[in-house]
């Protein structure tokens, strides 16, 4: 009996876990900030990841009313691409963003890790994704920070 409950609640929390991916494979649509890029809403300001036609990564803040905010004492740090070599990106500020030392790595669909501190020595929050830079066939913006849940269609 102990091992037929055992088997089941494995059972239950790999199927749960597989359609937990499955969801998060499908229903990605997500906020986009003013310029396009993906919003990420985890912290104070907002903070909008975009890539540019130059393949490098630009860094807005962004407040509650969708607006830019001039960047403050935030420290930002992007990893992506293979993980055998993967890209470190450094940002430096340019007007009213930060832009990153270097372009993105080649490829689609790279796995990356955006990491936000308030300021220096805070605790940081990290935001991970797959940079698709495929453009989106439903709404105006590339994968990445694609809006619209197209994914809901697809038979499951």
């Amino acid at each position: 009996m102990k091992k037929l409950l055992t088997t089941t609640l494995l059972t239950l929390a790999l199927a749960f876990t597989a359609s937990a991916a499955d969801k998060d494979k499908h229903d990605h649509a997500t906020k986009a900030g003013p310029t396009g890029g993906r919003l990420i809403t985890e912290v104070e300001p907002h903070v909008e990841f975009f890539v540019n036609k130059d393949k490098k990564v630009e860094i807005r803040f962004i407040n509650d009313d969708n607006k830019v905010v001039a960047p403050g004492e935030q420290v930002i740090s992007v990893t992506l691409g293979e993980r055998s070599a993967p890209t470190k990106l450094s940002f430096a500020k340019e007007g009213d963003k930060l832009i990153s030392d270097k372009a993105i790595p080649e490829g689609n669909d790279l796995p990356t890790v955006v990491q936000i501190r308030a300021k220096e020595g805070a605790k940081a929050v990290n935001e991970k994704f797959n940079l698709n830079l495929e453009q989106c066939p439903t709404c105006k913006n590339k994968e990445y920070a694609c809006t619209c849940a197209h994914g809901d269609e697809v038979k499951k």
